[in-house]
């Protein structure tokens, strides 16, 4: 087997110019269909000896309604709106001020004039939310935020922590945007370290108030959202401090969340004891107003506490269903997991955007070729296939791991099941931050591979980059978010080894302990077949042997380096091994639900194009990882070098079918927006852009 893939791949690399040629003559049609094809080129030749060589034939039609599913309708009336709207299309050129009031009023014209309301899903249909918040994202990112800011985080803190009577009085104003709001957590000594905040709200129970202060500088409140030009309302989380008879005379409750009123709704000036500051011009994201907010003894009515968690009746007595302030803690964050899956789900989003301008430019782009030959697509070369096949089958692989997720958090909020709730928690996490942090790094690839056309801004890949740069930090900074999974994780490890279940997501574990961390068949480590490497099972179960395995090291580590330093110190120790370990966890998660997506695609064209990029996705991760899988004997010398070698030739076809992986998501010339990767008069479009 392997002997002939070589000799079908030196047949392959001796017959370059026929296969460039063929494709100067294909993208030459699709730019100017009038032109004739010079019959001095000769047609491709298939190698007979070869199935493997051909060109799948794909579906694009049925890979596209399996990729985009049941909430491609309103996505589309999204995009077709903003399209018929010149007036609410961003230009490349434009001052904060500006945008501010753009961003603004692209949100008014999307609930107003396009009537779609994207408040109406955020608890009762996530999925449908999410699909909106995809779409309005792609039009100006920051549009995307800011509409999160309004309805996941302002809105979904009343739905959400408040109770009936809080979503009576404000559902409709938040809806119609009458009731433009703010979510103040962030303070500027404390963000991701939400029970370390200063702000207090102290209950005065002769007048039946709550006073909110800001004790000091590095309690003001700082990056929030809506906060300097538009937000009417806050929801502000502060330390909820009720007086006693004891020696102490007060007593916290922990953090809680009130609604404060910031600006009056007539005037909309700033409202008494209320103090604003803009947070000033970003590196990204001007279109969404962030600002600082000092409270000086603000009163509230008792009532706009959030009270779902607990309570303060009339006489200052408290109440809550949760015996404990970390109970009441963890279960108002869990409340606020949504924000953490919109941003995985939006950077896939962005990542669809760039790897399609990316992979256009370079089906379009040629440079070079062999000899008193036409040059060739520069996705023919071997290093712009390595840069961007392997980020086009990332894609792919993040986009189903994420539907799961949205999934996941919709049964969660219908259902509101304890365990289910802990795991979307953990898997928010890992997915936020894996997601992001990757799509920040494939920014900067695909603008470097598409050369000094990648540096103009109309052709985006600067405002992507630097608008989705934030993803990294807020809803939890991405460095804390994994070691919450490699905590989860630990715990999970302890309670297998007391008996204890485990949920769908990390049942693996279970059995990889037995299993997988047992000496590894000295037979398997050397099969090196296609079929064998291509086998799901090979590629789960090296996946999940490299889980297990750093799981269970980082575990000893743990408890070696506790007896001498200490439960915080010891951890300090093991960081880089703990997150590495929860990047591994979370890798497993998403190659897991690419190979279901797989097997669930009802159409076989379009399920042959995802096993192929769900093998490039999976076997580049385990050779980007040799090392670890060579160290423990894992894979032998000769099965790394046929990784190495399946790889690349997966990368070659998968490039082969580029441009129908791309065109399924399903992102027209008015949406990508890059004159760069037009599909149809490229350059005359770019050229146009200069003054030409």
């Amino acid at each position: 087997m392997e002997s002939r893939r070589e000799k079908n791949l030196m047949a392959e690399e001796e017959s370059d110019g026929l296969i460039a040629a063929r494709r100067i003559q294909r993208l030459s049609l699709h730019i100017s269909p009038s032109l004739t094809p010079p019959p001095s080129l000769p047609l491709l030749q298939t190698e007979t000896c070869s199935a493997r060589s051909k060109k799948l034939d794909v579906d694009g039609q049925a890979l596209s309604l399996y990729m985009r599913g049941k909430h491609m309708d309103i996505q589309e009336k999204i995009f077709e709106f903003y399209n018929s709207r010149p007036d609410l299309q961003t230009p490349i050129e434009i001052s904060k001020d500006d945008h501010r009031e753009l961003c603004m009023n692209q949100l008014l014209g999307l609930v107003r004039e396009a009537g779609i309301r994207p408040f109406r899903y955020v608890a009762d249909d996530p999925e449908k939310y999410f699909a909106i918040m995809e779409a309005v994202g792609s039009v100006d990112m920051s549009l995307g935020i800011k509409m999160g800011v309004q309805y996941s985080l302002w809105g979904g803190s009343v739905i959400n922590l408040g109770t009936k009577k809080h979503r009576d009085k404000y559902f409709d104003g938040i809806d119609n945007l009458d009731y433009t709001g703010c979510f103040a957590m962030t303070e500027l000594h404390h963000g991701s370290n939400v029970q370390g905040l200063q702000t207090t709200a102290t209950f005065d129970p002769f007048k039946d108030e709550f006073v909110i202060d800001t004790p000091h500088d590095g309690a003001i409140k700082w990056w929030i959202g809506n906060a300097a030009v538009h937000g009417k309302f806050a929801t502000v989380f502060a330390r909820l401090i009720l007086p006693t008879h004891d020696s102490k005379g007060v007593s916290d409750m922990g953090v809680h969340a009130f609604i404060v009123p910031i600006r009056d709704m007539k005037t909309h000036q700033t409202l008494p004891g209320v103090e604003i500051q803009d947070c000033g011009h970003k590196v990204g994201l001007n279109g969404v107003d962030n600002g600082a907010l000092r409270f000086r003894s603000v009163r509230i009515p008792r009532d706009n506490l959030l009270n779902r968690f607990g309570d303060v009746s009339r006489d200052g007595t408290y109440t809550s269903s949760l015996p404990t302030i970390n109970k009441r803690f963890g279960a108002t964050l869990g409340e606020l997991v949504g924000g953490r899956v919109g941003l995985a789900y939006a950077s896939v989003g962005v990542l669809k955007i760039s790897a399609t301008i990316a992979i256009r430019y370079s089906l379009l782009r040629q440079q070079f070729g062999p000899p008193k030959q036409p040059e060739v697509s520069i996705l023919d070369y071997q290093s712009q296939q390595h840069k961007l096949m392997p980020m086009l089958a990332s894609t792919y692989a993040y986009h189903f791991a994420t539907v799961y997720l949205v999934e996941k958090y919709s049964e969660m909020k219908k259902t509101h099941d304890e365990q289910l709730v802990a795991d979307v928690h953990a898997l928010s996490a890992g997915l936020k931050s894996y997601i992001t942090s990757y799509t920040a790094k494939a920014l900067s690839v695909c603008r470097e591979a598409c050369g000094g056309h990648g540096y103009a801004a109309v052709n985006r890949f600067g405002s992507l980059r630097n608008d989705h740069d934030i993803f990294q930090t807020f809803e939890g900074d991405n460095t804390v978010l994994l070691q919450q999974v490699a905590a989860d994780l630990l715990k999970r490890y302890k309670e297998k080894f007391q008996g204890g279940t485990l949920t769908v997501t990390w049942s693996y574990l279970r059995e990889s302990m037995n299993t997988y961390l047992s000496q590894p068949n000295p037979v398997t480590v050397r099969w090196e077949g296609e079929d064998h490497l291509r086998d799901p099972k090979f590629q789960l179960d090296a996946f999940r042997y490299r889980t297990s395995r750093l799981l269970q090291n980082v575990a000893a580590r743990l408890q070696k380096h506790s007896k001498t330093l200490g439960g915080f110190g010891a951890w300090n120790r093991c960081l880089n091994h703990l997150l590495t370990l929860a990047e591994s966890h979370i890798e497993t998660v998403i190659l897991a639900k690419f190979i279901e997506a797989v097997k669930n695609c009802p159409y076989p064209s379009a399920r042959a194009a995802l096993k192929l990029a769900c093998d490039l996705y999976a076997l580049d991760r385990i050779w980007k990882d040799i090392g670890t899988y060579r160290n423990v004997d894992y894979v032998a010398p000769n099965k790394a070098k046929a990784i190495h070698k399946l790889t690349e030739y997966l990368s070659f076809q998968v490039r082969n079918v580029a441009k129908e992986l791309v065109d399924a998501f399903e992102l027209p010339d008015h949406v990508t927006r890059a004159p760069i990767a037009m599909q149809s008069d490229a350059y005359s479009q770019y050229t146009q852009v200069v003054g030409f």
